[in-house]
């Protein structure tokens, strides 16, 4: 398993963690002066967990670029936001301590070139976009753990002679196309045969600018290899069907050390590709998650990525007893934050701050409130509709207190057409997302199944 603070061993820490923490206190005797840490996309939720971090009584949190711009859209301005970040920046009154976000993509990815402009901490655009641009992510896994990834190539939804080069690379049906760069399962479908392929690509050619633009831009702001130059935001990767007990391996890395600290597991509905929920902590073997922290350090070494959180997706198909690494994030995983603060006592909220000051992370371990937590995903299977009636607050405040710590999050209002919310998978549409935490894992599935029963939506199907 996992250790339990820092997920080092005593090979890798000088002193104990318990020392290093007291002498870190011997060491300021004084109170320090207020850090101003700007946070990309900071919205309510987010910000209240951010206050109850440790140290949070010494920062002062600034959110930058409205949330709406970076999350509640699929269109993104990225030279707009970050002038706009720019500009609010360059007028503040104050030492600009860090710059941090909680998001994946564009967020993520405009991070290395603000703090490269106003001097803060973060690793570098290279080393990030080794993550986040899936093939250059996938050759530079290949290099150092070839027995862990699928087989896979790069093609472009644009050539009508895509499928007969996706063969000639050595694959064959089944197996899953996506975008370069994608963030959740959106535009990510699983190809049994050609008339599959053919639906995907129609879907890819009609809604791949979106994500392409913004990432072209980016990638123009990088040093990139000749070889990943080429294979740019409009192309897509098809890969080899991986599958298993799917979990996500939440890790930084602070000068150098790459550090594991927990693992999330990924439940899906039965027998399709959406999540149901998110559990912490994991289920699986320790010796399982001792092995993903082992590659997880192999491969984070090998990108260079420094200074920065990340999380990592794995697989353990438990009958062939192989772990497949599915992909990396180039930052902490936001919907794991509240099960962090539940079960550990903090979000890993904490992470991202202390690494944007320079410090250490200071995560506790197992001193929340729950055993364990989840993030439900309360779906619904239309291949459209429109939302005719939703809860009002009354009612999610009542189905809430039903189990304390229940917090729900609607994410559609009256009018709202489904195919328009961003950040979907390719067949379900999640109306709200629940989080709790409970005394295990069955009690938290019941107390789920209680919660639900007072949430009643309403939709216009379409015939």
């Amino acid at each position: 398993m996992l250790p339990d603070v820092r997920g080092t061993t005593p090979a890798t820490v000088p002193f104990p963690i318990h020392e290093a923490r007291r002498r870190g206190r011997q060491s300021a005797p004084t109170r320090p002066l207020t850090k101003n840490v700007f946070i990309i996309g900071l919205n309510d939720f987010h910000h209240q967990k951010l206050k109850r971090l440790r140290g949070a009584q010494d920062i002062a949190f600034h959110g930058l670029i409205d949330p709406a711009k970076v999350y509640e859209t699929e269109e993104f301005d990225i030279p707009g936001m970050l002038k706009e970040a720019e500009d609010k920046l360059n007028a503040f009154d104050g030492t600009i301590d860090a710059i941090a976000g909680y998001m994946d993509f564009p967020v993520s990815t405009m991070l290395p070139i603000l703090c490269n402009k106003f001097g803060t901490r973060t690793t570098s655009l290279e080393s990030l976009l080794k993550c986040e641009h899936k093939f250059w992510s996938r050759s530079v896994q290949k290099e150092v753990i070839p027995d862990h990834i699928p087989n896979f190539t790069a093609f472009d939804p644009f050539d009508d002679n895509a499928l007969p080069k996706i063969g000639e690379s050595g694959l064959s049906f089944p197996f899953f196309v996506k975008p370069i760069k994608s963030s959740g399962s959106r535009l990510g479908f699983r190809i049994d045969n050609p008339e599959d392929f053919d639906h995907a690509v129609e879907k890819l050619r009609a809604d791949i600018g979106t994500i392409s633009t913004p990432f072209n831009y980016v990638l123009d702001q990088a040093e990139l290899p000749d070889e990943i130059k080429s294979v740019d935001g409009r192309y897509c990767m098809a890969e080899q069907i991986i599958g298993g007990r799917q979990c996500t391996v939440e890790g930084y890395v602070h000068e150098g050390e790459v550090v594991p600290y927990g693992v999330v597991d990924s439940i899906r509905y039965p027998q399709v590709l959406s999540f149901f929920y998110y559990l912490y902590p994991s289920n699986l073997p320790a010796r399982v998650q001792d092995k993903m922290a082992e590659l997880t350090r192999t491969i984070m070494s090998h990108t260079g990525f420094n200074n920065s959180a990340f999380n990592i997706e794995y697989f353990w198909d438990e009958v062939s007893d192989q772990i497949w690494l599915l992909e990396i994030n180039t930052r902490i995983s936001q919907s794991h934050c509240d099960l962090f603060e539940k079960v550990d006592g903090v979000s890993n909220q904490q992470v991202t701050v202390d690494l944007a000051l320079g410090r250490r992370p200071d995560m506790p371990h197992r001193q929340g409130a729950h055993n364990v937590a989840g993030k439900f995903f309360y779906r619904v299977f239309f291949d459209d509709a429109t939302v005719s009636g939703v809860p009002d607050k009354q009612q999610i405040e009542a189905a809430q207190a039903k189990v304390p710590g229940t917090y729900i999050a609607p994410q559609v209002k009256v009018g709202t057409r489904l195919s328009d919310l961003p950040e979907q998978d390719a067949y379900s549409f999640a109306i709200a997302y629940i989080w709790m935490g409970g005394k295990s894992q069955g009690k938290l599935l019941w107390n789920y199944e209680q919660v639900i029963k007072s949430l009643h939506f309403q939709f216009d199907i379409d015939e």
